[in-house]
């Protein structure tokens, strides 16, 4: 990826709407963790959720794309170097709207697990959004709906087991900064968002959508 995210990997690192949230509370939860348990987190960011599995006695290797992210393996999500089944529990977060080839990153991560893959990411609702995404963020693909995500998983022969939604209010100013998004853009995604924007506007709110697949034992 490029240096892009290496610029930015200090701001995910320290943002609160990454590093703490009753989202993220219910993702851990998500990985039944437990002294020992090997766990992928892929496209860690920020390393959030390997912090936190980690504090719960986990064995956590982390990947990501951007040297900067600081991960344990340095990786895309759609060529993961590992064994079918090397880890009990496959968790991504809040990434996935990033991946080039979502089918393969999927499939990836079901391949390296051997019991359960946990994912959040945005939850899509309209065109307006995804506009209003990319033109903040040019790495955005695009986010994805309930019924995407279940066929996604059901694809790979996971059994979706557990579906979750959350809202999150996130600071406009900030949100716009973490992408170095200004001027005439950043007024442009604020109209785009008019319908979600909260807190008179100086904040806004979306949608994330969590899931829990079981990799069948047959």
């Amino acid at each position: 990826m490029s240096n892009v995210w290496d610029e930015r990997a200090d701001a995910y690192r320290t943002s609160t709407t990454h590093m703490q949230g009753d989202d993220l509370d219910a993702l851990i939860a998500m990985c039944e963790p437990s002294e020992g348990m090997k766990i992928l987190d892929v496209a860690t960011g920020g390393g959030h959720v390997a912090r936190r599995l980690r504090d719960e006695g986990c064995q956590v290797v982390t990947v990501d794309s951007s040297p900067g992210m600081r991960p344990d393996v340095l990786t895309r999500a759609e060529e993961l170097p590992f064994d079918d089944g090397s880890f009990d529990v496959v968790v991504c977060r809040i990434a996935a709207h990033h991946f080039a080839d979502i089918r393969k990153a999927v499939a990836e991560m079901a391949r390296v697990s051997n019991r359960v893959v946990a994912i959040e990411d945005t939850l899509y609702l309209d065109e307006q959004q995804e506009e209003a995404e990319r033109l903040r963020d040019p790495s955005h693909v695009r986010s994805y709906s309930e019924d995407e995500w279940k066929e996604l998983l059901a694809d790979v022969g996971l059994e979706v087991e557990q579906v979750e939604f959350f809202e999150k209010v996130h600071p406009l100013a900030d949100w716009l900064a973490r992408t170095g998004c200004e001027g005439e853009e950043a007024d442009r995604v604020k109209e785009l968002l008019r319908p979600r924007l909260v807190d008179g506007g100086s904040a806004w709110r979306d949608t994330k959508i969590l899931l829990k697949g079981r990799k069948s034992q047959s």
